[in-house]
């Protein structure tokens, strides 16, 4: 036995360098953006060994750093024997090759915007999840492939035994074409999966139920709030970017209406375009939405910069102009004074703890007023033969009084506007 010797079968994470441009520009501060990355950087699995910084009015063209700065991290890359460098910043296809060569190989240079693909591509569960992760991250790599396929662009120019073939550029043109006729395949087959999505948003409307979406920074607990309103038990884990599928439950009011609630896939600061292109048939739920709820971690100390890039995020998809409460959650993290102080400055902001349970009938009865803005009440007399508008003014309208006459049944509601147009027909004088 003593010839064999035990191996650890545990994966060693990989240590990485975070690297990062001040400029003095943009709403976050270096050291906030650095922080956020070594999370995503850790969300990912990897160990963060150092963190390096340099203050510039714009970045380098060539590097995107200093020539000096590029020397002392491929110093740091030996001493600290680490894997991979991460840019707070997308790196264009250029930078990211010239620093490739300086820092040589095994070491791989990566930026935020890989990151998040990355992390995308581990949480993932459903179909059209891994879809839109795809094609993401396709198209992120599509301007790239030069760089990587440099060692054989390299042996054309030098001449000699193999070059006439020029088969770097013939690889890197059928590397293209495939990549671009996937990227072809992927879009139309997501165009298929949002055809499919509409058919059951439209019933959901038609329906007349009234419609909840959750939105958010990434981690501020959209998850854990599906959870305790719904009674379900939706995947939570403390880590970024642990929802990407959107995921609907239905709830019933206390006043006898039903709603559903969505929880949306979370968002970031410096969100990649390339991801809020391919979710666009997700972020679509808080598009279809009658109100979303934003909900924000009240115990982190960027909460307003963070409800500021959601913000943002719904401006770029058109849903800017959808009702909307702001849900302020993990409240119970918070002592008296933070919790007055933010009401002083959220006056017509919800505070909750979803974990807890503290505020959730507080936050339902908010949900309660924003679905009935906008009722009326109406008398009608539904014919005994039509059992499915029966089940509709009992699950989507408030219905004050109810008798069953010779003809029906015949209620006095509050209705919404949708509702109101299905029962317009079958209404009396009371």
């Amino acid at each position: 036995m003593g010839r064999f010797k035990p191996h650890s079968t545990t994966p060693v994470p990989e240590r990485a360098i975070l690297v990062g441009v001040d400029s003095g520009t943009g709403e976050w501060t270096i050291q906030e953006s650095l922080s956020e990355l070594q999370r995503l950087t850790e969300t990912d699995g990897a160990e963060v060994v150092q963190v390096v910084t340099q203050r510039l009015d714009r970045p380098v063209p060539k590097t995107y750093i200093g020539s000096g700065k590029v020397l002392e991290i491929a110093d740091l890359i030996h001493s600290l024997d680490a894997d991979v460098v991460i840019f707070d910043d997308e790196l264009s296809p250029s930078q990211q090759s010239n620093l490739e060569r300086a820092f040589k190989e095994p070491t791989k240079v990566i930026d935020r915007t890989a990151l998040i693909l990355d992390i995308f591509g581990q949480h993932a569960r459903t179909r059209e999840g891994r879809l839109q992760v795809q094609l993401a991250q396709l198209q992120y790599v599509l301007p790239r492939l030069r760089g990587m396929w440099n060692h054989l662009v390299g042996e054309q120019t030098r001449g000699g035994i193999g070059s006439r073939f020029g088969q770097g550029e013939s690889q890197l043109e059928v590397d293209r074409r495939l990549i671009r006729n996937r990227i072809a395949t992927l879009r139309e087959e997501l165009k298929r999966l949002e055809k499919r999505r509409n058919v059951q948003s439209k019933a959901r409307w038609e329906s007349g139920i009234y419609r909840v979406a959750l939105v958010g920074y990434t981690n501020a607990g959209k998850s854990t709030l599906l959870n305790r309103l719904t009674g379900s038990d939706v995947y939570v884990q403390d880590e970024l970017f642990a929802t990407l599928d959107p995921t609907t439950r239905s709830l019933d009011l206390e006043e006898g209406r039903k709603i559903t609630l969505t929880d949306t896939v979370g968002f970031i600061q410096k969100l990649p375009t390339t991801l809020v292109e391919s979710f666009k048939s997700t972020l679509a739920e808080a598009l279809a939405a009658d109100l979303i709820l934003k909900v924000v971690d009240a115990s982190d100390a960027h909460a307003q910069k963070e409800l500021n890039a959601v913000d943002e995020v719904l401006k770029e998809i058109g849903a800017k102009d959808i009702r909307s409460v702001v849900v302020f959650n993990k409240c119970d993290l918070l002592d008296e004074e933070q919790r007055r102080a933010l009401s002083f400055n959220h006056p017509d902001a919800v505070q909750i703890s979803a974990l807890e349970g503290l505020g959730a009938n507080a936050l339902l009865y908010r949900i309660a007023q924003e679905a009935s803005e906008g009722d009326v009440t109406m008398t009608v007399v539904v014919p005994y033969d039509k059992g499915i508008l029966m089940k509709m003014v009992h699950e989507r309208c408030q219905v004050i009084r109810e008798e069953y006459v010779q003809s029906g049944l015949k209620a006095t509601v509050r209705a919404s506007a949708r509702m109101h147009d299905f029962l317009a027909p079958y209404e009396v004088e009371e």
